[in-house]
């Protein structure tokens, strides 16, 4: 797979397909090693995406709240 930039739910989803190959036990024994660390670098992607999302969304109730006090 390519290095584009998938959006969260586009990465989920992979994820959420290679879990179901694994737990289906339709994964070749020896692809398993690949796509459990498929899987893994598509939690830390995901984890990295919420991370960003928290402090973006952190950044902008600041200045909400920054705005409400010069507004008093």
């Amino acid at each position: 797979m390519g290095k584009s930039k998938k959006n969260f739910a586009q990465t989920l989803k992979e994820l959420e397909d290679i879990l179901q190959s694994i737990e289906g036990e339709e994964v070749d024994i020896d692809d398993l090693a690949d796509q459990v660390e498929r899987a893994s670098e598509l939690i830390a992607t995901c984890r990295h995406k919420i991370d960003r999302t928290k402090t973006r969304i952190s950044e902008v109730m600041g200045k909400v709240d920054r705005q409400s006090l010069e507004e008093e």
